[in-house]
């Protein structure tokens, strides 16, 4: 992804580049405006060569920068990164605009040394530019994996691994309580224990493998994933400045070759050993697994019929989306969620008590239950709400000159919805910085998170929106409800949790969530489908 930077350095390296720059600024000369056509104001304070990147140099994050902007240039504007011209859109009606009217305009993504060197060179379809090669890729993963169809079918491997993972925290507290010979809570960083599930369902649905919560391979892997989205946030000058291409300020592109090296080493190696039991192995639909459903499916196609690319580099490139875009994102929203239910008591004991009336104690809860637990529902919305896995939206280009609000946008603007500052409009949202699940069950009820409210756009929206949001949300509810219903869950302090966010990608908590936790079921149900 082009946007959403760290800027940890960014500072002093805008200085160097300035110095480097200015030079070629002056030869250059400034950029001449187009005459007669009505374009978006601009904010104010921008910088020879660097543009506004300055402004997102501070402590502030950028959704947030970019959200005060908005409040003195208005909901439509466009800001300069390095030679780069962007759109910002920072309310429902721009934003409807530029998903609906101006859908296929914008249906393409800038390129960025991140996405090239780690994706592949543009072969991760949710970052490919728009075209033949996206559709047909983007169809394979929705039809295997993702349509609801299939949801359904890998119902069983969500359900035992939630149900393991949580065996895992009650035989550490029986464990605790063997030990010191009392009724003990136990201490779980829950931000690893979410991050661990949800890393083992897709690892079981894309290779067909688990890994226990010390195995090196998996640690490896999520550490792996983790850098990816650091990396994927970090400010490279040359995506701004190309002029500075020889230049790798900070190293970042020589950690993103060595991290995309890891990623190909592990996929390689699970490549290899489907392609050596394929023959042998059970073939029944419900038993594929998706590494192996892609080499069936590729086994006899034309490498032309995917516009270059190879098909181990097809197959390593769907695998590596679906690990990153089905593991960080659901695991952060959880973590989310429980840290809000946490500071919020009161919302914590309506939920746990909505699950105990429609599914009780004596049974785990169930997918099948979900129907039934409104309010369950309403806290993922608002968490979703309040805190979006991608406070800015998945940077988009445009291909076709088009207007949004009345302005002229020229092909090649790049566009960033600030889903953030959306998400938080008094005009659609009364008290807009409360967390209060209750509006979706009276003046947002009918409000979902699918794409077509545009006051509500976690998963984006048009034809690039995410299709992965059934599959999130059918397992973050589960894994919610469940937490909740087997598990007393406390602060480990008289503190509130810290809802601090970092920068990066996604929108991650700064401090990991830390809880107390102890059963509140008989220790019987613990063992049920682990």
């Amino acid at each position: 992804m082009e946007f959403h930077p760290q800027f940890s350095t960014m500072v002093a390296t805008i200085f160097c580049v300035i110095i480097v720059a200015l030079i070629l600024y002056i030869v250059k000369g400034k950029r001449a405006k187009r005459g007669g056509k009505r374009e978006p104001p601009q904010a104010k304070g921008t910088w020879p060569i660097v543009g506004h990147l300055h402004l997102l140099g501070g402590s502030q994050l950028p959704h947030m920068v970019l959200g005060d902007i908005a409040d003195k240039c208005g909901p439509i504007c466009t800001i300069k990164l390095g030679i780069h011209h962007v759109l910002v859109v920072s309310n429902s009606e721009m934003a409807k605009e530029c998903f609906t009217t101006n859908d296929k305009a914008f249906a393409t993504r800038p390129k960025a040394e991140a996405i090239k060197l780690m994706g592949h060179n543009y072969a991760l379809f949710g970052f490919a530019l728009y075209g033949d090669y996206w559709r047909q890729v983007k169809k394979i993963t929705t039809v295997e994996v993702l349509s609801q169809r299939r949801v359904e079918m890998l119902r069983d491997i969500r359900v035992s691994e939630l149900r393991a993972s949580i065996k895992d925290i009650f035989d550490a507290w029986v464990e605790k309580n063997e030990s010191e010979h009392s009724d003990k809570v136990i201490k779980v960083d829950l931000s690893q224990w979410l991050g661990h599930l949800m890393l083992n369902i897709m690892f079981r649905i894309i290779s067909g493998k688990r890994f226990s919560p010390d195995d090196e391979e998996g640690i490896r892997f999520q550490k792996v994933v983790r850098k990816f989205f650091d990396l994927m946030g970090a400010f490279v000058v040359s995506d701004y400045i190309p002029y500075l291409k020889c230049l790798d300020v900070g190293g970042c592109i020589k950690t993103m070759k060595n991290i995309a090296k890891e990623f190909d080493d592990i996929f390689d190696g699970w490549l290899k050993e489907h392609k050596i039991e394929r023959e042998c192995a059970d073939q029944r639909e419900g038993n594929q697994v998706f590494m192996r459903v892609l080499i069936s499916i590729l086994e006899g196609v034309s490498e032309g019929d995917f516009f270059g690319f190879k098909h181990d580099t097809v197959i390593k490139a769907a695998c590596q989306q679906l690990l990153i875009a089905g593991t960080d994102t659901s695991s952060l929203t959880l973590t989310w969620a429980l840290s809000l239910l946490l500071n919020n008591p009161k919302a914590l004991q309506i939920v746990q008590d909505e699950i105990d009336e429609h599914v009780g104690r004596d049974r785990l809860v169930e997918e099948s239950d979900m129907k039934n637990l409104v309010y369950l529902d309403a806290i993922i919305k608002e968490t979703l709400r309040l805190y979006p896995v991608a406070p800015l939206s998945v940077p988009h280009e445009s291909i076709e000159d088009c207007i949004v609000g009345g302005y002229n946008i020229p092909k090649g603007t790049r566009l960033l919805v600030n889903l953030w500052k959306i998400q938080r409009d008094p005009k659609f949202w009364s008290d807009p910085l409360e967390f209060r699940p209750e509006r979706f069950l009276t003046s947002h009820k009918d409000v979902d998170v699918k794409g077509k409210h545009f006051e509500l756009l976690p998963f984006g929206s048009g034809r690039r929106v995410c299709p992965g949001a059934l599959f999130a949300l059918q397992s973050m509810g589960l894994t919610l409800a469940s937490l909740i219903q087997q598990f007393v869950l406390q602060k480990p302090s008289n503190e509130p949790i810290d809802m601090s966010e970092s920068p990066g990608l996604t929108n991650n908590k700064a401090i990991p969530l830390v809880v107390l936790l102890s059963p509140r079921m008989s220790s019987s149900m613990y063992c049920v489908g682990s």
